[in-house]
């Protein structure tokens, strides 16, 4: 099957990819008001559904859309969408909608815009990739996921058009996430993240990190860290849900330690592709 013909789903209807389109007054389209999801799946299953759908929601609710779906019909769709067992992700999608003119002010009754798409997972290098620190330029809401992407996209560019596959945002002299993943490090032998707040996105896969570490009795901090630290680690690690946990082996042109995956992501990584597996085999 070509991606044009990919089925996908959008406001009710199950169509292929090419033949999907919505009004050039949908709030997403003009504003980018609206919030998104994206949703690993291993072995037909969604990964952390619940904790996903509840993200959603939060989300929604933080931009002032309700809920459009349940849980429920949000598993129905999904599970019309996956096919085979092999890796890939759900994609979705909920705009304010379509109004009848171009205003910033929230429209009364118009219906939310819906859209899910599952795609292939594109396996991630295992041996680590490379990564810049760059100026945090985006607004104050990151926690909320947003389709509004604009900054994070310049600053994915900026590491693409330097070499590297990865930024790492420094906003008031301290590490905050990358521009599409959180960020760890280890330091003085501790596995270290930026906690929660307004100017990072709460990652499922983050969450999921710290548990697996715990259980393997590392020990965990969750603190804010200087630029000084993140260049001083042992390992710098990048999570998400489509890239997992992805060494970072080179930094603003020096290399990370030994310049390869370190111990500590070794073992949580088997960790990890163990949760998966027992994810993939579970009923």
């Amino acid at each position: 099957m070509s991606e044009a013909d990919q089925p996908v789903y959008l406001n009710g209807e199950y169509l292929p990819l090419a033949e999907a389109s919505i009004p050039v007054l949908d709030r997403g389209f003009l504003f980018g008001d609206g919030v998104y999801e994206v949703i690993p799946v291993y072995g037909g299953k969604p990964l952390r559904l619940d904790d996903h759908l509840a993200r959603l929601k939060r989300s929604l609710g933080e931009i002032r859309i309700p809920p459009p779906l349940t849980d429920a019909e949000w598993s129905s769709i999904f599970s019309r969408l996956i096919s085979g067992t092999g890796d890939q992700y759900l994609y979705l999608q909920v705009t304010r909608g379509a109004a009848t003119k171009r205003d910033h002010a929230i429209p009364a009754g118009i219906a939310p815009t819906v859209f899910v798409m599952c795609s292939p997972i594109t396996p991630m290098p295992a041996d680590g990739i490379k990564a810049i620190t760059v100026e945090d330029i985006r607004w104050s809401r990151c926690d909320i996921k947003a389709i509004t992407l604009l900054a994070n996209v310049l600053l994915r560019q900026d590491a693409i058009d330097a070499g590297a596959a990865e930024a790492i945002l420094i906003r008031d002299g301290k590490v905050q996430e990358g521009a599409a993943s959180n960020v760890f490090i280890v330091s003085h032998g501790a596995i270290v993240t930026p906690p929660k707040g307004r100017t990072i996105l709460p990652g499922i896969t983050r969450d999921l990190v710290l548990e697996l570490a715990r259980e393997a009795g590392q020990t965990v901090e969750e603190r804010l860290f200087d630029a000084e630290e993140l260049r001083n680690a042992s390992e710098i690690w990048m999570t998400s849900s489509i890239r997992e946990i992805l060494p970072v082996i080179e930094l603003d042109g020096q290399r990370v330690s030994a310049g390869n995956p370190g111990p500590v992501w070794q073992t949580l990584n088997a960790a990890y592709q163990a949760f998966k597996e027992r994810h993939s085999q579970s009923d």
